[in-house]
């Protein structure tokens, strides 16, 4: 059973924490933390993932960005990454989480690209993806919760 989900990008102020509070807000009994692979730590969430959340009625204001360790990596039951680059990236660095680290948007052969630096259009395809990617992994862990001995995770 999936109990806790880490969600990582590359500077965790953009796709790692619009995934983060929208898995939050779908799987209230699950721990879902997010992290960077090279963030500028304590920075804030980019300001557009900040306004669009809020449009959904959730708070990222508070989000300050956190680099990645393996003490993350092997405490949580699901790793969701944004590309496939990055999946690669944790496997060769955490070998012993093979299995459990997938794209976030696994299930619709996507990488979600990297919004930073860009247009509060492209936050918004990109929160589109997101929510695509949140919406399926939520369903997939709320069938596997109903019926664990029939799931599986990918």
């Amino acid at each position: 059973m999936i109990r806790s989900i880490l969600v990582v990008c590359i500077g965790n102020t953009c796709r790692s924490p619009m995934a983060q509070y929208l898995l939050r807000d779908a799987l209230p009994g699950c721990a879902i933390a997010s992290a960077g692979l090279a963030p500028l730590e304590g920075a804030a969430a980019d300001p557009h993932a900040v306004r669009l959340l809020a449009g959904q009625g959730l708070d990222l204001s508070g989000h300050r960005a956190r680099a990645l360790d393996g003490g993350m990596v092997s405490g949580a039951d699901l790793v969701l990454v944004m590309d496939t680059e990055q999946r690669e990236a944790l496997e060769r660095q955490f070998p012993q989480a093979r299995g459990k680290i997938y794209r976030l948007c696994e299930f619709m052969h996507a990488d979600v690209p990297d919004p930073y630096g860009c247009s509060q259009n492209m936050f918004r395809i990109v929160l589109g993806l997101v929510g695509q990617g949140v919406d399926t992994w939520s369903e997939r862990i709320r069938a596997m919760a109903r019926d664990p001995y029939h799931g599986e995770v990918a």
